[in-house]
């Protein structure tokens, strides 16, 4: 375990196709004070990134949605990381994720549920966003957790909208996220064996 007080190692891996969630992986990165890794557009990582996630207490995992999933690029990074499976290397690790679309659906929630059993597979332990939802009729559009989401932190940004349109609620959603991961990492890693 760390000592008291340091910093958990948040890293956030993400594919982004047009940029929305690039600005979503950068506002969950600053309420987490974490290092940003992202998937190429061959959905590759250089060796260093390999060696941060290795190295990571909490690994947060964001790709937009695209037909019901995550990207084709983020499978295969995914896929990529079998040698890390049969090692176990990510074993007991912190997981969370993130995801946009289009539609104020948009089925985002299979690509959680795809994150979440990726982060199974690696026998690591999941982390939601401990947010109520903006959901009655007085809530507006940029209010904290519009979209309403437990299983991680969701985007609705319009298919024409530019990167500079992401809204404004989604993106402090994500930094709040963010800052609920670095929470609760330094919770996990600060923790005796017998309370983690």
């Amino acid at each position: 375990m760390k000592a008291e007080n340091t910093l958990p190692s948040i890293v956030v891996v993400y594919h982004s196709g047009y940029g929305h969630t690039r600005r979503l992986a950068q506002a969950v990165a600053q309420g987490a004070e974490a290092a940003l890794l992202e998937i190429d557009a061959q959905g590759t990582l250089p060796e260093s990134a390999w060696m941060r996630l290795a190295a990571a207490d909490l690994i947060v995992l964001g790709s937009p949605t695209y037909m019901g999933s995550a990207s084709w690029q983020f499978k295969r990074f995914a896929d990529d990381s079998s040698a890390a499976w049969m090692a176990q290397k990510w074993k007991d690790k912190l997981f969370a994720g993130f995801t946009n679309s289009g539609s104020m659906s948009g089925d985002k929630l299979s690509t959680l549920q795809y994150f979440m059993t990726f982060a199974m597979q690696h026998s690591g332990l999941w982390v939601g966003t401990g947010m109520m939802p903006s959901n009655t009729k007085a809530a507006l559009r940029n209010d904290l957790n519009y979209v309403g989401s437990s299983s991680g932190a969701m985007a609705t940004t319009p298919v024409d909208a530019s990167v500079d349109e992401v809204l404004e609620g989604d993106i402090e959603t994500a930094r709040r996220f963010g800052e609920r991961l670095q929470d609760v990492a330094k919770r996990y890693s600060n923790a005796s064996p017998h309370e983690a």
